[in-house]
């Protein structure tokens, strides 16, 4: 009889198996397609005073009412658009966080412009290449690193909202910036 050998992740995900496939599928892996950032960026924002989870569970939600994160027609939403999405129980209908999305697909083209593309843009924080951090647990993860900080120092100077230093530091490390799984999680290594 053979054991199956049990697979070791980062505790902020085990037990919920939508935050599992999210967490080995997506979370931490390099992302250089400026949709995909766009999309993160989207669900980091909304996220803002709430929990992952609750962006997570809402993610289809925001795909169809911000147009597959299409961020050409995203920002061309207009105010008739924003009350239709404030009824749209399938976001967090919040005006503010709705009218920053429509602002940031509108800077996200503008920094596009001129860096070629967002990708080229945010991965110069890092040095065009991920960060590793060897965490051995999840209390050693910081919730803001002079990387996140500069991030959100020139994104606000360049007119994006709901974007502070913990929300970017997030958005690292979901796309893949850093790599803040913990060294014994089977994806660390796939992420280093």
């Amino acid at each position: 009889m053979s054991k199956t050998k049990e697979i070791i992740r980062c505790a902020w995900c085990v037990g919920k198996p939508l935050y599992e496939q999210y967490h080995d599928e997506e979370w931490g892996r390099p992302v250089y397609d400026d949709a995909k950032q766009f999309e993160f960026l989207v669900l980091e924002s909304a996220q803002a005073g709430l929990s992952w989870w609750t962006i997570l569970q809402r993610r289809d939600g925001y795909r169809k009412a911000f147009a597959n994160f299409d961020y050409k027609k995203v920002a061309k939403f207009d105010e008739a658009k924003v009350e239709k999405l404030m009824l749209d129980a399938s976001i967090i209908r919040n005006r503010a966080k709705i009218t920053s999305t429509i602002n940031n697909a509108k800077r996200f083209m503008e920094v596009q412009k001129e860096f070629g593309s967002f990708s080229n843009y945010i991965w110069s924080f890092v040095g065009g290449k991920p960060l590793v951090h060897p965490r051995k647990a999840l209390k050693e993860v910081p919730a803001t690193t002079p990387e996140s900080d500069a991030l959100a120092k020139d994104m606000k100077k360049r007119g994006f909202q709901f974007l502070g230093s913990t929300t970017l530091y997030a958005h690292m490390q979901a796309t893949g910036l850093v790599n803040d799984h913990v060294v014994d999680c089977h994806c660390y290594k796939k992420c280093k």
